[in-house]
């Protein structure tokens, strides 16, 4: 029965004349598809709207929106960001004369929003220049849409109302002018990763008097110059700033006097010899980033405000810092570093969630007080020379992420505590010398979230039992990467509340594993979760591959290289759809390669050499891609691409369903000299980075689904 009420509605009248409805001033119509470009849909009737989000609607350029949306008067807050469609509809672009038809008549403008939207033809100026009311404008370039180009010229009217200005992720050049510094109530700032150069003066900085967050990040040819009749200006709002990889020699002194100064990152510069304590104790820090330096020495610890301090890839000598047990820091990162001697038992009395020591020169044993530290989340020792047993350190409610124990010295077994840690997803104890059978005892845990195991180069003996890979549930339908927002492995990480730590640390630690992939020994960082792998290369185990392996359907790399495996290779592994590197080499494999191999249309890299596999060699696929190296060392294979030709004609093959696009999870590049303004091939768009450690200069770059 219909409401008594609803019986009025006349539907010749405009809704909000009915009785019982009522209309706020805010209209919401974000992640719609608005791709008709003839339809009106009469936002010009709507006179008194103030609020308009229609970000992430994919409409057109040839829409009558914008032109009604130019007549709502009373808007205070306008979002635009992000109308395109990935690979279907190009981003919205607004050129000079659309834009200020588009802005003309928003007077009472406070924010603006056009984030991803192709502005390439519009003065950066003429945004500053817009509405003198307008206190929030946004512009970053999150998938490199915007491409703002042009130098930002002189601010002819400067706001007296506008606070927060973002144009990251664009290719702004030029200086900044003097005059954008009379924008005197700016608080937040974002110009980083543009092509900005000059330099910019205590004079200019000091203008900004509420200025609390300042980025200019990632401008190679820009300057900060100590110098000016500001020098003993306090910048008493400022409480971030980010200065990374810009032309900076030495540490900016006048940053002393910010005593309300949070998160300070001047990594990637060329700041040489040593900071000390003097320069930063009046500070509020409680992040410090000066990784990618050339500091020699740094006298800062004893601070109880520090939670996160990054000093990676510097030129650090002698022991490890000692770490007062009132220090507040949770997360330390120190690797790459020429450090020596052994991790100081101070350490087991803090609160670390991070401790990244990799890269180094440390030695000794692992303390086993290290398992006093409840809540450490990623313990990385890679890289060093640590020796004796891996101590039982885990407890009962372990919450590790990351175990990286990869390239030291290490002997005995594993320890069982190891069980302990249900939510582990990175286990890399390779290139050791343990000693130890297959560990079996994980498979008592109803499942396990692990993605990447590598107990390669080691002494590992006996069967590869299969209910330890049923409860692989972190390798098993992870959904690719054009179905789910990327996560990365470390996203599980807490975030400090309030703190500003969330940002700081995805930008300071990226998960960072070594693994044999497509032929070459290759250190991930920032790892996706959609990367799976298992390398159990380099050992003693033997018997036939289990066929639980084949329902690791997320799996992208298995290595069982060097082993005495023996058995025929299963059919089963044809059901890995999203393998693209298979190592089954020096194994004792027989038999004929089976042909549902070549339903793996994204496998790149196959090496089956070196068994004792017999018959006709696939082909079709995949499979005409290999090479003789493939399939050496198997006297009794015969066919494409080896020489020895088959006696007996091929089998007829049944027909498996067409080929899939390749859509690769991966991007490779070299890391060269250097950072920022250095050379670096193959740039990607930080999903996911791989970096060589053998000197192969070619390496098979793959296409990524953004």
């Amino acid at each position: 029965m219909i409401h008594p009420i609803i019986q009025t509605w006349d539907k010749s009248e405009d809704c909000w004349l009915w009785e019982g409805i009522t209309c706020d001033k805010s209209l919401n119509l974000s992640r719609n598809y608005f791709q008709y470009p003839n339809i009106s849909f009469g936002f010009n009737r709507w006179k008194s709207l103030t609020y308009l989000n229609l970000s992430d609607s994919g409409f057109m350029d040839g829409s009558p929106l914008l032109d009604e949306i130019s007549l709502l008067s009373k808007l205070v807050s306008l979002d635009l960001s992000l109308n395109f469609i990935w690979k279907l509809v190009d981003p919205l672009l607004l050129d000079n004369i659309k834009f200020q038809m588009l802005v003309h008549n928003l007077k009472e403008l406070r924010f603006l929003i056009l984030d991803s939207v192709n502005m390439s033809l519009v003065l950066p100026s003429s945004l500053l220049n817009l509405t003198s009311s307008l206190e929030y404008l946004s512009l970053h370039d999150y998938l490199q849409n915007n491409y703002l180009t042009r130098p930002i010229d002189h601010v002819e009217k400067p706001s007296l109302f506008l606070q927060e200005v973002y144009f990251s992720n664009n290719e702004i050049s030029g200086s900044i002018p003097s005059s954008f510094f009379d924008l005197v109530h700016l608080t937040r700032v974002d110009l980083s990763s543009n092509n900005l150069t000059g330099t910019i003066t205590l004079d200019m900085l000091s203008k900004l008097v509420d200025l609390e967050d300042l980025d200019l990040s990632n401008n190679c040819l820009l300057s900060l110059s100590n110098n000016g009749i500001a020098v003993n200006y306090s910048f008493p709002n400022l409480w971030s700033l980010k200065f990374s990889s810009c032309n900076v020699h030495k540490f900016p002194s006048f940053l002393r006097k910010a005593k309300r100064l949070n998160a300070l990152d001047i990594s990637k510069k060329k700041i040489s010899g040593q900071i000390h304590k003097w320069e930063i104790e009046r500070m509020s820090l409680q992040t410090l980033n000066l990784s990618y330096n050339f500091l020699t020495g740094i006298d800062l610890f004893g601070f109880g405000n520090l939670r996160i301090v990054d000093l990676k890839s510097n030129l650090l000598q002698g022991s490890l810092p000692f770490l007062s047990t009132t220090w507040a820091s949770m997360l330390f990162f120190i690797s790459r570093n020429n450090l020596t001697g052994e991790i100081p038992s101070s350490y087991c009395n803090t609160s670390l969630k991070v401790l990244v020591l990799a890269n180094n020169r440390l030695g000794g044993k692992i303390l086993e007080c290290l398992g006093s530290l409840s809540d450490l989340n990623i313990l990385d020792l890679q890289m060093n020379k640590f020796h004796g047993r891996i101590p039982n350190l885990f407890v009962n409610n372990c919450f590790l992420l990351t175990l990286n124990l990869n390239g030291n010295q290490l002997e005995g077994i594993l320890p069982r505590s190891l069980v302990n840690c249900s939510m582990l997803e990175i286990l890399d104890v390779g290139n050791n010398n343990l000693n130890d059978t297959f560990p079996h005892w994980l498979g008592v845990l109803p499942s396990l979230k692990l993605r990447i195991i590598d107990v390669a180069q080691n002494d590992f003996m006996g069967l590869l039992p299969s209910n330890y890979f049923k409860i692989l549930e972190g390798m098993r339908d992870v959904a690719p990467t054009d179905k789910v927002k990327l996560e990365y492995i470390d996203d599980n990480m807490e975030c400090f509340s309030g703190s500003g730590s969330c940002t700081v640390f995805t930008d300071s630690y990226k998960d960072s594993v070594k693994v044999v992939m497509k032929g070459l020994l290759v250190e991930l960082t920032r790892i996706l979760k959609v990367f799976t792998t298992i390398d159990f290369s380099s050992n003693q185990f033997h018997g036939p591959i289990p066929d639980e392996l084949g329902e690791l359907n997320s799996l992208l790399s298995l290595n069982l290289s060097h082993n005495s495996l023996n058995g025929q290779i299963l059919s089963s592994l044809g059901k890995l759809a999203e393998l693209e590197s298979l190592d089954l080499s020096s194994n004792k494999l027989e038999g004929r390669i089976p042909e549902q191999l070549t339903k793996l249309t994204f496998l790149s890299v196959l090496n089956l050499s070196h068994d004792e596999l017999v018959g006709h060699i696939l082909e079709g696929k995949q499979f005409n891609t290999f090479s003789n190296d493939s399939y050496v060392g198997n006297s009794g294979l015969c066919g494409f691409p080896l020489t020895k030709k088959c006696e007996e004609p091929r089998p007829p093959s049944s027909q498996f369903d067409g080929e899939n696009d390749f859509i690769a999870v991966f991007e490779w590049k070299f890391a060269l000299a250097g950072y920022g303004c250095g050379l670096v091939l193959g740039l990607s768009l930080g999903y996911i980075a791989f970096t060589t450690r053998k000197p192969w200069w070619v390496v098979k770059k793959v296409e990524k689904y953004q």
